[in-house]
């Protein structure tokens, strides 16, 4: 478990934090700056109270790159039109679903597994490792959320890294790959790349909105001491 230190970490760049004024710059920026994925999130104004990214944005992006796709779908009932986004993504792409917002979970899973898909679970602040223990068994990746899922810039929930612990002591009976979504700072990839996390999504704190290119901001996460 923790202790081990993980010498590489993967970066995904948060695209609702984008300059959407600019798409295709952007992606081609973040692209040769060594982002390893695009992450984007998709809202639907009744899981979470506000829309972001849509499936025509996913499909840009998706045509734009080679790199991989982490989809993060934060809508209600994801079954009822999972087919509409796996059909625009690749095979290899990634798709998470909340646990919460589907009445049987694996069913969705399993669409996104058939399809070619890696599929994932993302965990809220308030969800308990021991309720989505089941789900560990059939998903390749679980975003861990620091923050409450809805908007960029939120206030970084403490507690929520005392999840961390439980998650990687079960990454290897599970075969499982942790990241960490929402506030993700500096100091946090310091402190749970070493424990273990396999990568981070980076939105404003570290990534967009600054004066630096994003080869330069990459180049320097990269040489974080860890």
């Amino acid at each position: 478990m923790a202790g081990t230190e993980q010498k590489y970490f993967e970066l995904m760049a948060s695209m609702m934090c984008a300059d959407y004024g600019n798409l295709s710059s952007e992606v081609k920026a973040l692209d040769e700056a060594g982002v390893d994925s695009f992450h984007i999130d998709i809202m639907d104004g009744r899981f979470v109270n506000n829309f972001a990214m849509s499936l025509y944005d996913m499909a840009y992006i998706a045509s734009a790159t080679n790199k991989r796709l982490d989809v993060h779908l934060m809508i209600e009932h994801p079954n009822n039109n999972i087919d509409l986004f796996l059909r625009k993504l690749r095979k290899g792409d990634t798709v998470y679903i909340h646990p919460e917002a589907e009445y049987h979970p694996s069913t969705t899973l399993q669409k996104v597994i058939d399809a070619g898909m890696v599929p994932g679970i993302a965990i809220n602040p308030g969800t308990s490792v021991e309720t989505v223990y089941e789900m560990l068994r059939i998903v390749k990746k679980v975003l861990v959320m620091s923050v409450n899922p809805g908007n960029a810039a939120q206030m970084f929930l403490p507690y929520v890294g005392e999840k961390l612990p439980k998650l990687l002591e079960l990454k290897k009976e599970m075969g499982i790959k942790i990241y960490w979504d929402g506030a993700c700072s500096a100091e946090k990839i310091r402190t749970y790349a070493p424990m273990g996390v396999d990568g981070f999504v980076l939105g404003t704190t570290l990534l967009f909105g600054k004066k630096e290119s994003y080869g330069d901001i990459i180049k320097r996460i990269r040489e974080l001491e860890i």
